[in-house]
């Protein structure tokens, strides 16, 4: 039979649950200036957006500053221009995230492999992920797609000679040029996430297949293609969160023009050249909402994986 406690005993427990929370807060107080910013950077314009959503806001006509309720919304997801730049997001980060992943899964597996030299290749397979955005999209318009002294006309020349086709490859495929661009950019992250898939299967039970006879495509089929199919799903996912909020090489590129202009870039001209702030700013908020699905998504499966590892 469990001993009562005694009197004294009672009376002492509000004590030292007071000096516990005491102590919580005293680990937690350093944290609290860090809180603090993070609030005033990040949430607090935040949610001056959702206010600014709901206001019919445009620096043209101060005089018509005023609540409209989902105005705004009704119009983001009604303006035929609006309902491209949706479409437009949904090409580009469909078709980026595609590509970058089957690249990404074909250089891993080749990383994979033991050769010589295979930490340099590595390593510079990640470099092009590592530069700045606006600078990658600079590099692929005057230095590879500029019809006169760009990298690809001038191999063109240097193959078939001085009578060459000398396409302008922005004018010509506008929104082929934005996704090779941001395809260059993320093809080393999907390698990454894949390669770390690759090298944490269970190599026991591969040379066990291949003892058996299985052929190296059918290992790929039935062992290593499941095994990532997770990892496939984090970098496809992860990829998207980014992906569909990219402005650099639509701005950089073809400045929303020849029909490339996505969500982040009909936010910027509906901000800066219409100066419709509400509008701007409901527009801001779906995207915003859109990435937050998405990223609910990959942490879900970020938390199956680990699971996984777990069992």
């Amino acid at each position: 039979m469990a001993a009562t406690p005694t009197k004294g005993a009672r009376a002492a427990m509000p004590k030292r649950s007071s000096l516990a929370r005491s102590g919580d807060w005293a680990r937690r107080m350093p944290l609290l200036p860090a809180m603090v910013l993070v609030f005033f950077v990040t949430q607090l314009p935040f949610v001056f957006t959702i206010g600014a959503s709901f206001m019919n806001w445009n620096a043209y006509y101060p005089d018509e500053r005023g609540f409209n309720a989902g105005a705004n919304f009704k119009t983001v997801l009604t303006d035929p221009a609006a309902r491209k730049a949706i479409w437009v997001t949904v090409l580009l980060t469909a078709s980026v995230v595609l590509i970058s992943l089957f690249l990404g899964l074909v250089i891993a597996l080749l990383l994979d492999r033991k050769f010589l030299g295979q930490g340099i290749v590595r390593t510079m397979m990640i470099t092009p992920f590592l530069v700045v955005p606006v600078a990658a999209a600079l590099l692929w318009k005057h230095a590879l797609y500029n019809p006169e002294y760009g990298l690809f006309n001038g191999m063109l020349t240097k193959i078939f000679g001085k009578g060459a086709p000398q396409p302008d490859w922005i004018s010509e495929h506008p929104m082929w040029s934005i996704i090779f661009a941001i395809v260059w950019q993320w093809t080393p992250f999907m390698m990454l996430i894949l390669l770390a898939g690759l090298q944490s299967r269970p190599m026991d039970v591969v040379e066990a297949a291949r003892i058996d006879g299985a052929s190296p495509w059918q290992i790929f089929t039935t062992m290593t293609l499941p095994h990532l199919r997770q990892y496939i799903e984090l970098a496809g996912l992860l990829g998207t969160i980014y992906v569909v909020q990219n402005f650099d090489h639509v701005f950089t590129i073809t400045s929303g023009g020849l029909g490339t202009a996505n969500l982040p870039y009909y936010i910027y001209e509906t901000f800066y050249t219409g100066q419709d702030y509400g509008l701007a700013s409901a527009a801001g908020v779906v995207v915003v909402i859109l990435t937050i699905i998405v990223s609910t998504i990959a942490l879900r499966t970020v938390f199956s994986i680990f699971r996984e590892d777990q069992r």
